[in-house]
C-alpha cells in the first residue's frame, strides 16, 4: 500500500494508493494544492479514483470539487454533507477496498454532523474528530457541532483496536502519529468521563467561532473552485477546541483564586478588577453575577482588549460558570501582556455552592 501525507502545512492530505492496480484516493484535499496533487499522481503513474473529505472543513477550501472536475473521480463525503457536488455519499459501516487493503467507514459526529473516520487494518484517519496528544480533538462550537455526540464518537474510537496508528486531518505543532494506545494515555479528550462531564469539559474550553471560519464553511457548502473564495489565515490552529486563541496563548500558565480568597478581598475593600467572560444572557440566570464585574464574553475578548487597557497594570480575576472559560480568558490576557491575571476557581458555581 502507498501511504503518504502530501501537504507542507498544518492541514493534512493523505494519498492512499494500491501498488498493483495503481488506483489511488486522496483524503482531505486542499484546493490550493490541487496542481501539486495532480503532478504527484502523474509522477507515480497513479489514477485518482476517489477524493474523500472526512467532514466539511472550516479552515480551508476543499479540493474535492476541483479534483472531480479535472480527473472525473468520485467526490466522497458522508450522507449528511451539505455540499451538492458530492457524487458518492457514505453511511456508517460502509466497507470497501483499495486493492487488497480493506477500508471501513465510521460515522463520528460531534465536530460536524458529516464527520467520518476511515479505519484501515493498521491505522485510522480520524479527520477532526481526534487530534494528537494535547491537541485533543476538533472543536464542537462550529455549525453542526455537538459535544454530546462528540462524546459518543469518542466511545466508538475507544472501542477500536489499540494498535491502530492515528492520522488526523490537522497537526499544528509537528506532533507525530502514534497508536491509539498512546493516545488513550496522552490525549485529554480520551480520558474517562461521563457524557455530562465531557460536555461540561468542552463547554468550559470552547471559544466562539472566528468570523472567517463561517465564510470558509459557506465556500465549501457551495463547492468553491476559487482558492480566494474566502480569506484564510495561515496555519492558525483554528479547528482545535481552543483554536481561536492567538498562537502561544495555550502555553500560558494560569494561577487560580479561590472564592473564599476573593470574598475576603472584596470585604476588605481591595477587590481586583472582575471580568465575567460568560455570555450576557447567563448573567441573568440562577448563578447571578458579582457586583461591578465587567462583562466581555470570552469569544469576543481578543478583539476587545482595548477596553481593558486601563487595567493592564492592575490585578484582574476572570470569572465564568465553572472555571474553564475563565482559564482561557486569562490565557488570552496574559498573551496580550496583562501581567497579573488569575482565574476564579470553580467560577460562579463554586461561589453559589459556598453560599457567598
Amino acid at each position: 500500500m502507498i501511504f503518504t501525507q502530501l501537504n507542507p502545512g498544518a492541514c493534512r492530505t493523505y494519498l492512499i494508493g494500491d501498488e498493483k492496480s495503481k488506483d489511488a484516493v486522496l483524503v482531505d484535499a486542499v484546493l490550493e494544492h490541487v496542481p501539486d496533487y495532480l503532478r504527484i499522481l502523474d509522477q507515480q503513474k497513479l489514477t485518482l479514483t476517489h477524493v474523500i473529505d472526512t467532514h466539511t472543513h472550516a479552515d480551508h477550501i476543499s479540493g474535492g470539487a476541483a479534483l472531480k472536475d479535472q480527473t472525473g473521480c468520485e467526490y466522497v463525503m458522508h450522507a449528511n454533507a451539505p455540499a451538492r457536488c458530492v457524487t458518492l455519499r457514505l453511511t456508517d459501516g460502509f466497507e470497501c477496498a483499495l486493492g487488497n487493503t480493506p477500508v471501513k467507514v465510521m460515522s463520528t459526529p460531534g465536530h460536524t454532523q458529516d464527520s467520518v473516520a476511515l479505519v484501515l487494518p493498521d491505522r485510522i484517519l480520524t479527520g477532526d474528530v481526534l487530534f494528537l496528544d494535547d491537541a485533543g480533538a476538533g472543536r464542537t462550537d462550529l455549525p453542526g457541532g455537538d459535544p454530546g455526540e462528540h462524546w459518543d464518537s469518542m466511545q466508538r474510537i475507544l472501542g477500536l483496536p489499540t494498535h491502530l496508528v492515528v492520522y488526523p486531518a490537522h497537526e499544528y505543532r509537528h506532533r507525530q502519529p502514534s497508536s491509539l494506545k498512546d493516545q488513550k494515555a496522552r490525549n485529554p479528550n480520551l480520558q474517562p468521563r461521563t457524557r455530562q462531564e465531557y460536555m461540561d469539559y468542552l463547554e468550559g474550553l470552547k471559544l466562539g467561532p472566528a468570523d472567517w471560519m463561517t465564510e470558509v464553511l459557506k465556500a465549501n457548502y457551495a463547492c468553491a473552485r476559487d482558492p480566494k473564495a474566502a480569506w484564510i489565515p495561515v496555519d492558525v490552529p483554528a479547528c482545535e477546541v481552543k483554536g481561536t486563541l492567538a498562537l502561544g496563548a495555550n502555553d500560558q500558565k494560569v494561577e487560580g483564586l479561590s472564592v473564599d480568597d476573593l470574598k475576603q478581598r472584596i470585604a476588605a475593600g481591595t477587590p481586583p478588577v472582575l471580568l465575567d467572560v460568560r455570555n450576557p444572557e447567563e448573567l441573568l440566570g440562577p448563578l447571578g453575577q458579582l457586583p461591578k464585574a465587567l462583562n466581555i464574553p470570552v469569544g469576543d475578548l481578543a478583539k476587545r482588549l482595548a477596553e481593558l487597557e486601563p487595567f493592564k497594570n492592575g490585578e484582574i480575576v476572570t470569572i465564568c460558570k465553572a472555571g474553564g472559560r475563565a482559564h482561557t480568558a486569562a490565557q488570552i490576557l496574559m498573551q496580550a501582556g496583562f501581567q497579573n491575571v488569575r482565574g476564579l476557581l470553580g467560577g460562579m458555581t463554586a461561589w453559589k455552592q459556598a453560599a457567598l
